[in-house]
């Protein structure tokens, strides 16, 4: 910030609320138009540009950090003091670039003064088929995927803004010949001091980790790292935000990641890692063929007991590849430390939720009880009764196999689950909550095939279904 900014900026905190608005009011137009999309009025001091020299600067913070708003500030900032430059906007797909780094709530159209624009209007300087941004100076956007590496091999850029990249595609390839980022960088080679903005969720890729010979973004000279977590902007977070984004990934191995910005490594012999589970994940399932309830119950109700683990799960037929196949979809983890009868009620209220077939549930544990506890609530409840008679290996293995080929898929996020997924290796205690997906996903997948859906309505979950194809 400059020290003109900084002494107009401290002049008018120091006001009284009353005072403050008449000086406002006294403004002309243009002056106001400044100080409302001036982001130096705003920022934190991590979310200003270091002090240069840097090729990089990686980004890597929580969610709700306030990512998305910086690296969009910092390459509107480089466009409107350098005319007629060109800057490349990359994501993960092209949806993303075009609704998130250009649309979004923290995009550049949010922040950028219309007199910036070509044309003073967004209809006259946003081409969203081509994913192409023009401002009144000269200097453009143009937004490019991990969808398409080659699409960056051709094109050269002043600066860049790199969104999201330990999701990108090839993020697994780290800074190898032809992926992504090096084509990226390859590119940027225009004006006299070509710089790239990263803005990610820290995961354990190679892209940021690296690899053997070949270092990732953050050990790569000029590079400058800032680190950041949810909770360096819990102030200007929505209540809503903080109830279910901290409430649901707090004190989780994925809330290391997702709030506090750690890298959180996969344990060895575990049979499901972080990036299988991301790599299929989906925001919306299709229309569904049937649904089941596994439980897990606790054996006991006490503070210390185990959870009794409830996981809702459906399977459709998807003939999108000329042969129809059977996909499972994780819907619902309703897990917890429960009594019996409200381990019961949640089960049921799960099953009914879904519009579920059936409720299985393992009675090694329990026997008899396990049926009346059910039936307490609901005497005509659909249940089958399972027994482990095989090892936990033996039954989650087949499970595990089927995520590897991309056939099971978390409907949204579900961390304590995901947790014991990622964390269990074959002879510690038995997981309850991947106990029960893994009852569920056995009975839909692996007990009896249902018939195909000769004509699947995927409703409001195409797009992103047909994405997977």
């Amino acid at each position: 910030m400059s020290s003109e900014l900084a002494l107009l900026r401290n002049s008018i905190l120091s006001l009284d609320i009353v005072d403050r608005a008449a000086f406002l009011a006294r403004l002309r137009p243009a002056d106001k138009e400044r100080l409302h999309y001036e982001w130096a009025f705003r920022a934190r001091p991590e979310q200003l540009p270091p002090p240069e020299p840097w090729l990089v600067w990686d980004i890597e913070a929580g969610r709700g950090f306030g990512k998305t708003r910086t690296g969009a500030e910092t390459i509107k900032a480089w466009a409107l003091a350098r005319p007629g430059e060109r800057f490349a906007l990359v994501a993960e797909t092209f949806a993303d670039g075009r609704d998130v780094m250009v649309e979004g709530e923290s995009g550049l159209l949010s922040i950028l003064p219309p007199s910036t624009l070509r044309g003073g209007r967004v209809d006259t300087a946003w081409n969203r088929s081509m994913g192409e941004l023009y401002l009144a100076n000269g200097s453009r956007f143009d937004v490019y995927s991990s969808e398409k590496p080659g699409g960056l091999r051709g094109p050269q850029h002043h600066g860049a803004w790199a969104d999201e990249i330990a999701k990108w595609r090839d993020a697994r390839l780290g800074t190898a010949d032809d992926t992504t980022w090096s084509n990226l960088m390859m590119g940027l080679r225009l004006g006299q001091n070509p710089q790239c903005v990263v803005t990610t969720t820290p995961k354990p890729v190679k892209l940021l980790k690296g690899d053997g010979g070949r270092a990732g973004i953050r050990k790569q000279a000029g590079t400058i790292v800032t680190k950041g977590t949810t909770f360096d902007n819990l102030p200007n977070l929505s209540p809503a935000f903080r109830q279910q984004i901290l409430n649901l990934y707090e004190g989780t191995r994925l809330g290391r990641q997702e709030l506090y910005a750690e890298d959180i490594e996969d344990v060895d012999g575990a049979l499901w890692t972080s990036e299988l589970i991301e790599s299929t994940r989906i925001g919306v399932a299709p229309t569904l063929q049937r649904v089941v309830t596994g439980i897990d119950p606790a054996v006991s109700a006490g503070e210390n007991s185990d959870e009794t683990g409830i996981v809702t799960a459906g399977i459709a037929m998807c003939g999108c590849k000329g042969k129809p196949e059977l996909h499972g979809f994780i819907l619902e983890d309703s897990s917890g430390r429960y009594s019996p009868d409200t381990w019961a009620r949640k089960a049921i209220g799960a099953h009914e939720r879904h519009h579920g077939d059936r409720l299985v549930a393992e009675v090694n544990n329990g026997g008899d009880l396990v049926e009346a506890n059910l039936r307490t609530i609901d005497r005509n409840i659909p249940l089958r009764k399972v027994h482990a008679a095989k090892g936990k290996l033996t039954r989650a293995e087949p499970i595990a196999a089927l995520f590897e080929q991309g056939k099971i898929h978390h409907v949204g996020v579900f961390p304590h689950l995901e947790d014991q997924m990622c964390s269990w290796t074959p002879g510690e205690k038995s997981p309850d909550r991947m106990d029960a997906l893994v009852w569920a996903l056995t009975e839909l997948m692996l007990t009896q095939a249902p018939e195909p859906a000769m004509d699947l309505d995927f409703g409001a979950g195409q797009s992103t279904w047909a994405g997977l194809m």
